[in-house]
């Protein structure tokens, strides 16, 4: 889901295409749905499982702000 995320915010290649797109909104849903996955998994992953999400989201979460600003 975290590649999908990347692909939405133009850094990944599209598989298909090969393009790099932005399409922000699908990039903040995918972002928000990597968050609920979070919150519904909490106290049922391993610690490092946990570190691995919650740096993944928190990476997202800044990139999408870099995106968005145009940076």
């Amino acid at each position: 889901m975290s590649h999908s995320a990347l692909l939405h915010l133009g850094d990944a290649p599209d598989p298909v295409t090969g393009a790099r797109e932005k399409d922000l909104p699908l990039a903040r849903q995918t972002i928000d749905l990597l968050a609920m996955l979070q919150e519904k998994t909490h106290g049922n992953l391993s610690g490092e499982e946990e570190r691995v999400l919650t740096q993944a989201i928190y990476d997202l979460r800044m990139r999408f702000v870099e995106v968005a600003q145009g940076k």
